[in-house]
């Protein structure tokens, strides 16, 4: 039983949003998805899916990719990504996720996960800004509220199981270049969290890309920068 982690899946099985206008490295993207992951994960695994899963503006338009998603080996931990638009409460999520028969399918939402060697915590984050204007600072308080409850759930679990190493997901990076998101890197900090994973970002300029945020090691996890294939995430001795 293994944790595998990938982001930005970009999913639109009913949407006219033909992701190659990105790039050549975006071409037939979803059937790369769906090969590779055949071949990586099995049905004992787990897979955190970061944010971005789905073009869908509504939850009605997402039903396509989260039965797609059920085709896929695994049990699927998703995130909310800034392009899941269809994205509701955990009530409403639940309710759609068991009306498309997504039963693979759980969120990642002011809660956690106990996997055999890990506990999994995450939230969506913020956008990285120089100045944050008075709206994006109520989401960032909120993103920032949300990360709290899911370590905080995380570690009600990680009392019962303290071999167990806590992993934090985003969508954000809590940091790029020069750039921080202070209230989000304060929590991890605090946190004592020692690696974190995210996405969104593409075509990232890896000279600006922090390896090192908030005592903790990151990763950048997005579909296209992993090749499309879920990563696997290793136990550290």
């Amino acid at each position: 039983m293994s944790l595998f982690v990938i982001a930005d899946l970009h999913l639109a099985q009913t949407m006219n949003k033909p992701m190659d206008i990105f790039g050549k490295r975006w071409e037939n993207h979803t059937q790369r998805i769906y090969e590779n992951w055949q071949n990586t994960v099995s049905d004992e695994d787990t897979v955190v899916i970061a944010g971005d899963v789905s073009w869908g503006m509504r939850i009605e338009e997402a039903e396509a990719d989260f039965r797609f998603l059920e085709s896929l080996p695994g049990h699927k931990i998703v995130l909310k990504g800034n392009h899941d638009y269809w994205w509701q409460t955990m009530k409403k999520l639940t309710e759609f996720r068991d009306r498309v028969g997504a039963y693979s399918v759980d969120f990642l939402f002011n809660n956690a996960y106990e996997t055999e060697e890990f506990i999994l915590c995450g939230t969506r984050g913020w956008t990285l800004e120089n100045q944050y204007t008075g709206d994006d600072l109520k989401i960032v308080n909120r993103e920032t509220e949300r990360l709290k409850n899911t370590l905080k759930a995380g570690k009600a679990l990680q009392e019962k199981a303290p071999e167990k190493e806590l992993l934090v997901f985003l969508h954000y990076p809590p940091a790029y270049g020069n750039l921080r998101c202070e209230p989000i890197c304060e929590v991890l900090r605090e946190s004592g969290v020692k690696r974190i994973f995210y996405g969104h970002m593409h075509n990232a300029d890896p000279a600006r890309l922090v390896y090192q945020i908030a005592g903790a090691r990151s990763e950048l996890i997005a579909a296209d920068y992993l090749g499309f294939c879920p990563k696997k995430i290793e136990i550290e001795k």
